[in-house]
């Protein structure tokens, strides 16, 4: 893994990965689309997809725990405050070689380990994010881009962390 080109292409999703709506509908479909992917890795992941402040998707696949819920809300209360992937701010902290209390964010409320993805909408700007919990932070975080690439209809490769 390359820090650098990881953060270059992260940021190459943020920001080409948005929408010119959002609703439950959307969300919706969004989630099955998680949920389909998530099952083909037979893996047990949990998925949310919320605007901030409520759930519009909330998915736990057999085998997964409740502890996997509360990873979602601590990188997707990462997502709400920094507008950027949580995955994205985990490894600008490393880069930097300094933590999230540094900044005065408790770990029992915020994780930047990859998985939430910030949802943004046209001229509004970050609404949501989409999070997943159960695979090694970095496939948790393409998970999500993958998913996303195909609902917008942009080609996943184009936007692909490097092996």
């Amino acid at each position: 893994m390359n820090l650098e080109q990881d953060l270059k292409t992260i940021a190459e999703q943020e920001a080409r990965l948005r929408f010119e709506r959002f609703d439950a509908g959307v969300a919706w479909e969004l989630g099955l689309r998680l949920k389909k992917a998530a099952e083909a890795l037979h893996s047990a992941i949990a998925m949310d997809i919320s605007l901030f402040g409520q759930t519009l998707f909330f998915y736990a696949m057999p085998g997964s725990t409740p502890d996997q819920a509360d990873w979602i809300r601590r990188k997707r209360n990462v997502v709400q405050r920094f507008h950027r992937s949580s995955y994205a701010v985990g490894l600008m902290l490393k880069q930097k070689e300094a933590r999230l209390e540094e900044r005065g964010l408790d770990p029992r409320d915020y994780a930047a380990h990859g998985g939430s993805f910030p949802i943004w909408v046209g001229a509004v700007g970050c609404v949501g994010a989409v999070t997943v919990s159960g695979l090694p932070q970095r496939e948790d975080h393409e998970l999500v881009v993958e998913v996303l690439t195909g609902y917008l209809g942009l080609p996943y490769e184009e936007l692909a962390l490097d092996p």
